[in-house]
């Protein structure tokens, strides 16, 4: 049994409408789409740098 079928979903936004009320849910949704762009930014930062510390450097490949 999946968790995030359709109707969990409904039910769990359902739920957090009525905790923190319909003036701050756009606030909450707001700040966690800001949280996972910066975190999806900062992997691709890391793996970028990974890759270029990675690679051999001008002066290594002519040896």
């Amino acid at each position: 049994m999946d968790i995030f079928t359709p109707v969990h979903l409904i039910i769990i936004l359902v739920i957090a409408l009525l905790l923190f009320g319909p003036k701050r849910l756009p606030e909450i949704g707001q700040g966690l789409g800001k949280t996972i762009r910066e975190f999806r930014n900062a992997m691709k930062e890391g793996s970028e740098e990974t890759s270029e510390t990675s690679k051999p450097s001008p002066e290594e490949q002519a040896h």
